[in-house]
């Protein structure tokens, strides 16, 4: 999965900016202040916070109090918790290498069901909900009517972040409908696909990693799962705009300067790549195509 991570974040600039928009999001809340508590919803292997941890060391004055609550779906088999544990693992060495103070807790439940209680918010502390690109694994309103998305978005509102920073896969595979979602997901699946072979060699060994691995199995599971099963369910972000307004959030608008550094990026890629901005949101795509779109909120009072 490391290979496969490497050669995605190598091949296109979605995951460099995503975590270059995070990040500086971050660092932006937490000037003048001295502990930071990010609740990561999704955490997986935890790449992005390395590079965060090496800015909050070589900030001015010294690094804040680093608290990383990771949260993700237990893992089957007889080890639910392993990976969620090992990514705090790693991180908390990696921590300690830049000196900065680090706690970690990890968190393996269905979002829907965790309490603000298990998370141990402080309230002098800088609190950033970050998750990127997992909500689309939640279950919406063909499932049930009171949808797990808006339930956790409800909790997320309760927990009061100073910034909620958002990445959503822009799809609109999620119908319920068969021949709709087939349509849509060969529209999608296409253009990542098309977005690798412009990019990478045909006979890269990672390249099947990341053909299998990170699209493969997501495109599977949309295309053949039904009911509870298909867990990719992605909306555009226009849908997740709606859906977050409704909960009682506010968008900020997209920060200029992160903006200018991302279409810079772009430039260390194929020209086909697509940085933009529409509605608050900052846009990734191939070749006039949406794939990502990331924005910040904060709770409406």
């Amino acid at each position: 999965m490391l290979k496969a991570y490497h050669l995605y974040f190598v091949a296109c600039p979605f995951e460099m900016v995503t975590y270059y928009f995070s990040n500086k999001t971050i660092i932006d809340a937490l000037e003048g202040k001295t502990t930071l508590h990010i609740v990561d919803f999704g955490i997986l292997f935890g790449f992005q916070w390395p590079c965060l941890i090496q800015r909050l060391a070589k900030r001015e004055g010294g690094p804040p109090k680093l608290r990383i609550t990771g949260v993700d779906v237990p893992q089957p088999g007889f080890r639910p918790h392993e990976r969620i544990e090992e990514t705090g693992k790693r991180l908390a060495e990696y921590a300690n290498m830049f000196n900065v103070p680090f706690q970690y807790h990890g968190i393996a439940s269905r979002w829907e069901t965790i309490c603000i209680e298990d998370l141990s918010i402080d309230k002098d502390e800088v609190l950033i909900i970050n998750c990127m690109s997992r909500m689309r694994k939640l279950g919406d309103e063909t499932e049930n009517i009171d949808s797990a998305r808006d339930r956790v978005l409800h909790m997320m509102k309760r927990m009061n972040p100073q910034v909620f920073i958002l990445g959503v896969v822009n799809g609109l595979y999620s119908s319920p409908f068969f021949l709709t979602r087939f349509r849509e997901v060969l529209f999608h699946y296409s253009s990542l696909f098309d977005m690798l072979d412009n990019n990478v060699p045909r006979n890269h060994e990672a390249r099947i990693l990341v053909e299998k691995d990170l699209f493969g199995n997501d495109a599977l599971n949309a295309v053949a799962c039904e009911g509870a099963e298909r867990i990719e369910r992605p909306e555009s972000y226009k849908q997740w705009q709606m859906r977050i307004l409704r909960a009682g959030f506010k968008q900020r608008p997209v920060n200029q300067a992160i903006l200018n550094r991302s279409v810079h990026y772009k430039e260390f890629y194929h020209e086909d790549f697509v940085i933009d901005e529409d509605s608050g949101w900052l846009l990734q795509g191939w070749k006039g195509r949406i794939i990502q779109a990331l924005s910040t909120w904060k709770v409406e009072t």
